[in-house]
């Protein structure tokens, strides 16, 4: 019978159809809308958060992918390496390819004289090259008393300025002829025109900006003076009390005026016409090419420059308007690692074609090094391989059988609850108390070797265990009941029909939870850190007993390092982490629907 009511009109109506009935649906689904629109909003953030986490990550990373060399003609002097023509590899090995490196280098760049220029020249170039070149030669004597073309790997610095991630020259507008006139170690050029009045500009406003800064400085100790003159009108003290406010009053005073007559002379060279101002290391950097030479400008004035040459002109004659340049680096100097002459220096070897770009293989091939440069994560990986090992085989069999014995024999009382809840609140725990575990225990008590892949692989085993066991059981339990009834019925042990039928339909599901557990355990921390696996690691392990480090711990390492191509490698590193992530994901996933059964 249909529910209905009256309106007094003789007419009836739905209770479904009415009026509330509406109200009551619209609100339901404007309910179920808004609901709707938050999840979508969940999920939007969620994503946006990790494409702006992947974005960052690999736009860091992007920098470490490639590699800077310098190639220059190397004459293979053997008495500068120090070795003989029928030298073996020992002697070889001991030669000074350092020395030999250094030597070409200042053969290529011969306007580095002094002793401060070479030391800049030298830093163009990695220690690990001298190593390579050696390596090289070791391979094949037959170099030895030769001149060849060897491609030398550029420091980090070097190497950074090449990619960009430095400042770059900027051209300005010149005009007019330029006559320079070199004058000992100075040059001076003088142009018919006002194109240097830039340089004059930038210098008069950085006296302007330094006279403002000292105006602030003169400010605030004006308000320290104010606080002492307060304390001497508003106190009664007498004798060494008094005279220790007073002398403060005074030496706030005195560093007021002093601060006042610095900016009040800034600003007098400021506002003065004409004139030279002097380029300090605080402010951009100005250099003049002309007649084949590189002049770092040091003082200027709107038609004048004076500069020392950091590659010597070539020709000692007027340069007319198009044949000379005015460029400047609007870094200054002491905001780069890489100084105003080796700047110069790259950019002619760029010019020359003596420097190239190749795909860095040597960062998937090498082990760490405190030379940013020549650092690469394989004696990470090595390491990371040998712990996970460790790892597998001490969780998977015990994780396993334990499983087998809590679901299939133990009995349903206290004690098997208690190891219950226990296991399941081990998985809960946080990763360093296992580190802690492991340095007590392990390395302190069973004396296992400090910073090796098994320590590091047992206090992991432990962190991973209660994974194992969890998932196992969820597996084993997932076996239908008839599977083992029909085992039984034809007179198969219990123990034949877990391991001959229960444990190869549920192994899917283990391997599963297995993979997922060393997922987990592969990009852990802090308990690694905990049992000394934080060292310099230089060597490859070759076994699980050698010193070793792993992914993780070398990222932490590198991201404590300041060198800004240490922060683009540990971005690569975790990129090589995130893809061992995934790749054991995507094994597990594709274990279980390779082997998954539906009951």
């Amino acid at each position: 019978m249909a529910d209905v009511t009256g309106d007094g009109s003789g007419l009836t109506k739905s209770v479904h159809t009415s009026d509330e009935a509406h109200r009551r649906l619209r609100r339901r689904y404007n309910f179920e809308w808004r609901f709707k629109a938050i999840g979508m909003a969940a999920i939007a953030l969620a994503a946006f958060a990790l494409i702006a986490l992947l974005s960052t990550v690999l736009g860091n990373a992007v920098g470490a992918m490639r590699e800077t060399y310098i190639t220059i003609p190397v004459q293979l002097d053997m008495e500068v390496i120090g070795v003989a023509a029928d030298a073996d590899r020992d002697a070889i090995r001991r030669g000074n390819f350092d020395g030999l490196v250094r030597k070409s280098l200042r053969r290529v760049v011969s306007s580095a004289t002094s002793r401060s220029d070479k030391r800049a020249l030298h830093k163009l170039v990695s220690d690990g090259a001298a190593l390579s070149l050696r390596q090289a030669v070791m391979e094949n004597p037959t170099m030895l008393g030769q001149t060849q073309s060897i491609a030398l790997l550029a420091s980090d610095d070097a190497d950074l300025w090449i990619k960009g991630y430095g400042d770059k020259f900027e051209l300005l507008p010149s005009s007019g002829t330029a006559t320079p006139v070199v004058t000992g170690e100075q040059v001076e050029i003088v142009v018919e025109s006002s194109a240097f009045q830039t340089i004059l500009l930038t210098i008069k406003q950085s006296l302007r900006d330094a006279a403002t800064v000292l105006r602030q400085q003169a400010v605030a100790q004006g308000r320290g003076a104010a606080v002492f003159e307060g304390r001497l009108k508003n106190t009664s003290l007498i004798g060494e009390p008094r005279r220790n406010i007073e002398a403060s009053l005074t030496g706030y005073r005195t560093q007021v005026a002093d601060l006042t007559a610095k900016a009040d002379a800034l600003t007098k060279r400021a506002e003065a016409p004409g004139g030279y101002g002097e380029l300090t290391t605080e402010l951009p950097s100005f250099f003049v090419r002309i007649n084949g030479g590189v002049v770092k400008v040091e003082r200027a004035s709107g038609d004048t420059i004076v500069g020392r040459p950091i590659l010597p002109l070539q020709l000692d004659q007027s340069a007319a308007t198009g044949s000379w340049r005015l460029e400047r680096l609007l870094t200054s100097e002491d905001g780069r690692r890489v100084n105003d002459q080796q700047a110069v220096w790259l950019e002619e070897l760029r010019n020359s074609g003596m420097i190239s770009r190749t795909i860095n293989w040597n960062f998937l091939s090498s082990s760490n090094s405190r030379e940013a440069e020549i650092a690469g994560v394989w004696g990470a990986v090595v390491g990371s391989f040998w712990t996970m090992l460790v790892t597998f085989l001490l969780a998977f069999p015990v994780g396993v059988m334990a499983a087998i014995y809590l679901e299939e024999f133990a009995p349903k009382n206290g004690i098997t609850d208690f190891i219950e809840v226990n296991i399941n609140n081990l998985a809960a725990v946080p990763s360093i108390v296992f580190g802690l575990l492991g340095l007590a225990v392990f390395i302190s008590f069973f004396g296992v070797p400090r910073s090796t892949a098994m320590a590091g692989g047992i206090v992991l085993a432990l962190m991973t265990l209660p994974t194992i066991i969890i998932a196992s059981r969820a597996a084993i339990k997932a076996v239908p009941p008839s599977i083992r009834e029909a085992a039984l019925g034809v007179g198969a042990s219990k123990i034949q029909t877990v391991s001959h039928h229960v444990l190869p339909l549920a192994m899917p599901g283990i391997m599963t939870g297995t993979i997922i557990g060393m997922a987990q355990a592969l990009g852990e921390t802090a308990p690694l850190l905990m049992i000394g696996m934080f060292a310099f690691i230089r060597e490859i392990p070759t076994g699980i007993t050698e010193p070793a480090t792993a992914l993780p711990v070398q990222i932490y390492q590198w991201s404590d390092f300041p060198e800004r191509l240490f922060e683009m490698k540990t971005a690569a590193a975790i990129v090589v982490l995130l893809l061992f992530l995934i790749t054991m994901n995507a094994l597990a996933i594709l274990l279980r629907r390779r082997f998954e059964r539906r009951w």
